[in-house]
């Protein structure tokens, strides 16, 4: 038996070595998955593809259409520190001599029609007095403001000159994440200035700026002064007004955030028909639908937002919603997504119905709503108790 194996053994014992070896090399052999790493290699080529020498023709293309502005407004002063001081005004009352003073600041604006329409924002023209328009071509004259909407930060002016150079728009729902950006304006009141980024983000919403966000993120950069200005492509064609720029210093840090075209000009068009921007309203306040209170409700795996808080006398109270439903959907369309939804109603007609799914106590309702007007924030009026 020992001398059996002996002659049978070594060759038994490198048959399964060279098993061993071949499995751990070809695994696919033996129906084993390949622990190689697939890794997607470039194509060999000779050819390097340029990027573009310049952007100067994007520049000229757009810059006549961005304006610099002036605004101004008077401020009433106390004549003297002295009577700021709480314990002197305690003796003195509140009567007390004043001092009628100008404030400026700066900004800038975008021409958006030869009839003389201006977008800028709206935080650059609220309170003004005055406000002056200076074209790159070094004409100057006095805006008025035809309407404003502070829940985007947008503002619409009109100027009376002949032959003004509007921008060209572009379509800012057609922009992807690394396209370049150019932002035109006056930064910190030198004159008008270019810088140039890429679009780092799009859809960017949630960051306490305004009611209605849909930014553009960009690394271009945009300082104190750029409000309001341009933010164009590579061809010199409008994709958004320049509003925000996140900052710990307030300079630029490449975080800057501009106005989709797209939202920027359903607001202009609406101000300029209506004086004011329209919005739908159903007089609610939303919260997500967090995975306690999903299990709570036995709604694991549902999308959903949950009803915080209702308007007194509002569409939904009308309608019959209650604080903690759930709405599921509004008009067909799932409501995962406080914010979308909000949205979603405000660009229905005021006097539309729409049709809202909700869970209650287990139970699916399908009450309908009216759609009220939206309000601006200090006319909406107390929350139901």
């Amino acid at each position: 038996m020992l001398k059996a194996l002996r002659y049978v053994g070594w060759p038994l014992f490198t048959g399964v070595l060279v098993a061993l070896l071949v499995i751990q090399r070809f695994p696919q052999w033996v129906g084993l998955p390949s622990q190689d790493v697939n890794l997607q290699q470039a194509p060999k080529t000779s050819q390097v593809i340029p990027g573009p020498v310049s952007y100067a023709d994007a520049v000229s293309h757009a810059a006549p259409a961005v304006a610099n502005l002036y605004t101004t407004k008077v401020v009433n002063k106390s004549a003297h520190p002295l009577f700021e001081d709480p314990q002197f005004r305690r003796f003195f009352g509140d009567n007390l001599p004043k001092q009628r003073r100008w404030e400026s600041s700066l900004g800038s604006a975008v021409i958006m029609s030869p009839e003389g329409y201006l977008l800028t924002n709206n935080h650059v023209t609220s309170g003004a007095d005055q406000i002056v328009v200076a074209l790159k071509d070094g004409r100057e004259t006095l805006a008025r403001v035809i309407g404003s909407d502070p829940e985007t930060d947008l503002a619409v002016l009109k100027i009376d000159l002949k032959d003004l150079p509007a921008i060209t728009i572009g379509r800012s729902d057609n922009i992807r994440i690394g396209d370049v950006a150019l932002a035109i304006g006056n930064p910190f009141g030198v004159g008008q200035t270019v810088t140039m980024g890429i679009i780092s983000a799009t859809g960017r919403n949630q960051l306490g700026l305004n009611t209605y966000e849909d930014f553009i993120q960009t690394d271009a950069a945009i300082n104190p002064g750029n409000s309001g200005g341009a933010l164009v492509d590579a061809n010199g064609n409008l994709t958004g007004i320049n509003t925000a720029i996140f900052s710990k210093s307030g300079g630029s840090q490449g975080i800057g955030f501009a106005i989709p075209t797209k939202l920027a000009l359903e607001v202009m068009k609406s101000i300029i028909e209506h004086g004011q921007v329209i919005r739908g309203w159903l007089g609610i306040e939303v919260q997500p639908l967090s995975q306690e209170l999903a299990e709570s409700f036995g709604m694991q795996g549902r999308p959903g937002i949950v009803v915080a808080g209702i308007f007194r006398d509002g569409p939904a109270q009308k309608a019959g919603l209650q604080l903690g439903d759930v709405i599921l959907s509004i008009n067909g369309e799932p409501s995962g997504d406080g914010r979308r939804s909000m949205n979603q109603v405000a660009r229905t007609k005021p006097n539309d119905k729409i049709a809202i799914e909700v869970i209650r106590n287990g139970n699916l309702l399908e009450p309908a709503a009216e759609v009220g007007l939206r309000l601006a924030a200090e006319q909406l009026g107390l929350l139901a108790q």
